[in-house]
C-alpha cells in the first residue's frame, strides 16, 4: 500500500497526483535556507546553449530563474547554430578552468553538426552536475561519489517525497537509454531502495504482462502514451518520464486519463517529473560547490 502524506491531491480517478512542481519549489526553498545559513557564499552554476532550439531555450531560462530563487548564481554561455565543435569546446573548457563555477551544464541536443560526446568529456566530475559525462556514469555504477543525472535523481525524490515503499518492491523501467532508464535502474536496485529491477523497451516480448508485474512503473521510452490502462496493475504507482511533441501539444509516455484511474499514485505531464530535473540540478550544484571546498560541508 502507498503511505503518502496527509495533504496529498488526488486525482479524478482517486489516485494520488505526484506534484512534481510543488517539490521542487519545497526543494529551491531548502536550498535558499541553506545558501543563506552558510553566509550566502557564491554558489554558481553556467549554461551552455548552441542554436535556436525554442525548448532548449525555454529550459535554460528555467534553470536560471530557479537558481537565482535558490540564491546560487548562473551564468549563461549562449552560442549561435553556427557555432564550430572548437568555438564550444573552447566556451566549456574556459567554465571547467574558472574556479568561480561550480556545475556546468550542456544544454542537449546541440546542433546537428556538433558532436556532444568530446564537449561533454571536458566536464571533470565535480562540475558535471547533470551526471551525464562516462565518468559520472562510473561513479554511480561504481558506487562513489559523484553526481547522478538529474531526471532519475528526481524521480528518486519524488517517490521518497510521497512516501512510495520500493524496499522489496517490483520496478518495471520502460527505456534503456543512459539519460533515465539505465541509472535509475542502478538508483532502485542500490542497497537502501532495494526494489527487484526489470530494464523493458520496445522489443521487449509480451511488454503489456511484464508492466503489469510492476508495483512501481516508470515510463521513460519517448513514445506517446504507449503506457495505457492495460499495462497497470491496481494501485501500482506509475511515474512518466517519457516527453513528445505530437499535434496536440507535449505529451508523455503514458495515457494518463486512462491510467489515473486504475493506479495508486501517478506523475502528471507536464508538472511531474519535468520540474524535478531542474530541483536535482541546483542540488548537485550546491553538492558540487561543497565537493570543491567552495561551500561549507
Amino acid at each position: 500500500m502507498l503511505d503518502v502524506m496527509a495533504d496529498v491531491t488526488r486525482t479524478l480517478g482517486g489516485a494520488v497526483l505526484m506534484d512534481g512542481n510543488r517539490l521542487r519549489d519545497e526543494i529551491v526553498a531548502q536550498l535558499r535556507v541553506e545558501v543563506e545559513a552558510a553566509g550566502s557564499p557564491p554558489v554558481c552554476l553556467a549554461t551552455v546553449l548552441a542554436g535556436d532550439d525554442r525548448p532548449s531555450h525555454v529550459y535554460v531560462r528555467a534553470k536560471h530563474k530557479k537558481a537565482e530563487e535558490a540564491g546560487m548564481l548562473s551564468r549563461g554561455v549562449a552560442l549561435p547554430g553556427s557555432a564550430s565543435q572548437a568555438e564550444i569546446e573552447d566556451e566549456v573548457g574556459a567554465l571547467v578552468d574558472d574556479p568561480s563555477v561550480h556545475g556546468i551544464l550542456v544544454q542537449l541536443p546541440l546542433p546537428e553538426a556538433l558532436d556532444p560526446e568530446p564537449v561533454l568529456a571536458l566536464l571533470t566530475p565535480e562540475k558535471d552536475v547533470d551526471g551525464l559525462t562516462e565518468r559520472s556514469m562510473g561513479r554511480l555504477v561504481r558506487g562513489l561519489p559523484g553526481h547522478v543525472p538529474c531526471t532519475p535523481l528526481g524521480v528518486m525524490r519524488l517517490l521518497d517525497r510521497y512516501g512510495v515503499p520500493t524496499s522489496g518492491a517490483r520496478a518495471v523501467v520502460v527505456g534503456r537509454s543512459t539519460l533515465v532508464g539505465l541509472p535509475l535502474t542502478l538508483l532502485l536496485a542500490r542497497k537502501g531502495v532495494d526494489a527487484t529491477v526489470t530494464l523493458a523497451h520496445s522489443r521487449t516480448p509480451d511488454l503489456v504482462e511484464t508492466c503489469r508485474q510492476a508495483d512501481l512503473l516508470i515510463a521513460a521510452a519517448g513514445s506517446a502514451r504507449m503506457i495505457g490502462p492495460r499495462h497497470v496493475q491496481p494501485g501500482a504507482t506509475v511515474v512518466d518520464v517519457g516527453v513528445s511533441r505530437t499535434e496536440a501539444g507535449i505529451v508523455g509516455d503514458v495515457d494518463f486519463d486512462a491510467v489515473q484511474a486504475i493506479a495508486g499514485a501517478i506523475t502528471p505531464m507536464p508538472g511531474g517529473t519535468g520540474p524535478m530535473t531542474i530541483a536535482c540540478l541546483l542540488q548537485n550544484t550546491l553538492v558540487a560547490a561543497r565537493m570543491q571546498n567552495a561551500f561549507p560541508a
